[in-house]
């Protein structure tokens, strides 16, 4: 179902070593989404493939959308289950109709990299591995098999490449970027997918797992995607964030606000749930709604 309200402006990229600082290097605006001018902020907590879920949040959604909402996916969309393809062409289409209401604009919908994106994006340049067997093994043991499938691959075939050398694994890896290409804006997508988003009044951060509360926002990582096990456990704000918003958590408690850091997400692709919550700019949670 389409959203029933609208945005009211365009995204900036963030720029600078914090929110509201000097220009910073131009490589930062490629990593970061920035949520401009939100009255409330949704986020989608990981899918895991979860084709059909995500359907149906998408309409209990779009019957909840006001104007002025932001959205942001948190990752994790591929992985673990069969429907990864039919997942992204989900994710598109809600896209276009919030972009198709009056008074939009792209940066209305933000998405970020999870470790199942991650995990894809090194399987294609599996060739370049020290070691791709063991590699390609941990990436189906994370759950990456589904995903290869997804997109017309077979991991024997891989494991064959593998044992035939870096030529074969080149075809292997470039046959799956032809199965890729020729899903329309599947490319295009996973490869402007963003580490984290920030509201422009530094208020809140999203992202994807967690991150390591010892280092600034910019040389944060794989921790993005592999970190935040303690995350919940924060004891001040991070960067001056009053609130870190995460959508994978490795336990699947659902959603736990801590004092300086929430987390939604219920297991989607493990046996839970598909949750979104909407964020009013101060971090409350003012709605819920799951599949």
């Amino acid at each position: 179902m389409s959203p029933a309200g609208g945005g009211q402006a365009p995204a900036a990229a963030p720029n600078g070593s914090r929110p509201g600082g000097a220009p910073g290097e131009g490589g930062r605006r490629e990593r970061f989404a920035r949520l401009v001018r939100a009255q409330r902020i949704w986020a989608v907590a990981a899918i895991h493939g979860e084709a059909e879920r995500l359907e149906r949040l998408h309409d209990r959604l779009g019957r909840a959308w006001e104007r002025g909402d932001r959205l942001v996916y948190l990752g994790n969309f591929l992985g673990r289950n069969a429907g990864a393809a039919r997942t992204v062409d989900e994710i598109l289409g809600f896209r276009r109709a919030v972009l198709a209401l009056p008074r939009s604009f792209a940066g209305d919908v933000a998405f970020l990299r999870g470790s199942q994106e991650e995990m894809w994006q090194k399987l294609l340049q599996l060739q370049f591995a020290v070691s791709p067997r063991d590699v390609l093994q941990w990436m189906l043991d994370q759950g990456v098999a589904a995903t290869l499938q997804a997109y017309g691959g077979d991991p024997q075939q891989g494991f064959a490449a593998c044992r035939e050398g870096p030529r074969a694994l080149t075809r292997w890896t470039s046959a799956l970027r032809a199965q890729l290409n020729a899903m329309p804006g599947h490319s295009q997508f996973l490869g402007a997918l963003r580490r984290a988003a920030l509201t422009d009044d530094g208020r809140l951060l999203f992202v994807h797992a967690g991150l390591d509360a010892t280092r600034p926002l910019d040389t944060q990582g794989d921790a993005f995607w592999w970190g935040g096990r303690r995350l919940l456990e924060l004891a001040r704000p991070y960067a001056g964030f009053r609130r870190v918003i995460r959508g994978f958590d490795h336990l699947h408690r659902g959603v736990v606000e801590a004092e300086f850091a929430t987390s939604i997400d219920a297991g989607c692709g493990f046996g839970g749930e598909l949750v979104a919550v909407c964020f009013a700019p101060d971090g409350a949670v003012l709605q819920t709604v799951s599949s």
